[in-house]
């Protein structure tokens, strides 16, 4: 934009990350509420383990006031549906041409190796480009395995991931686990 006597100024717009995995979150936390309130499966978003350096006690009780976090996270949800445990993430980006692999951790690609190698069902829920994929875990490590990029391509993405239907309750990903478990996918 120009102002009076030809000053340029350009103005950047600040983007925090910090919070754009959170309404896919909620979205996820309204499905494991109606499968567990319709006893269909028991799916939770694990606490990340936090210690506690310093507490205020007041009238109203007890606040931490510093922490740190004890061990990194794994992945975000874990559960049981039909007797299979399942774990899994979900991942945001705006990326439009691809996921980065970074937005992945190396502690959770180990651990989705972990999890795929013991028989856990595992994967990751990425929302991209509006629209919600369910990536297993074992087609996440063999894109890493097999190729030398740093993200995976949109492309890749909606061949290879199932598109998650959204509704009411929520983003009812255990449709797909559903058609997988019955070998119907």
């Amino acid at each position: 934009m120009l102002y009076p006597n030809n000053i340029k100024k350009d103005y950047k717009k600040i983007t925090s990350f910090s919070n754009r995995g959170m309404d896919l979150e909620q979205i996820i936390e309204m499905a494991n509420q109606y499968y567990i309130d319709n006893d269909i499966a028991y799916i939770y978003k694990k606490p990340t383990p936090i210690g506690v350096t310093k507490v205020d006690y007041n009238i109203k009780g007890k606040r931490i006031l510093d922490g740190y976090y004890k061990c990194p996270s794994t992945l975000d949800f874990n559960g049981l549906y039909k007797g299979y445990y399942i774990e899994f993430d979900a991942k945001v980006t705006l990326n439009k041409t691809s996921f980065p692999i970074s937005n992945v951790h190396e502690h959770q690609i180990n651990h989705i190796y972990n999890i795929n190698k013991h028989g856990g069902i595992v994967f990751l829920i990425i929302m991209m480009n509006n629209k919600y994929f369910l990536l297993m875990g074992s087609t996440f490590l063999d894109f890493i395995k097999n190729n030398s990029r740093k993200s995976i391509p949109y492309e890749f993405i909606k061949n290879n991931a199932y598109e998650i239907d959204l509704s009411l309750n929520g983003l009812d990903y255990l449709k797909i686990i559903d058609k997988l478990i019955g070998g119907h996918i």
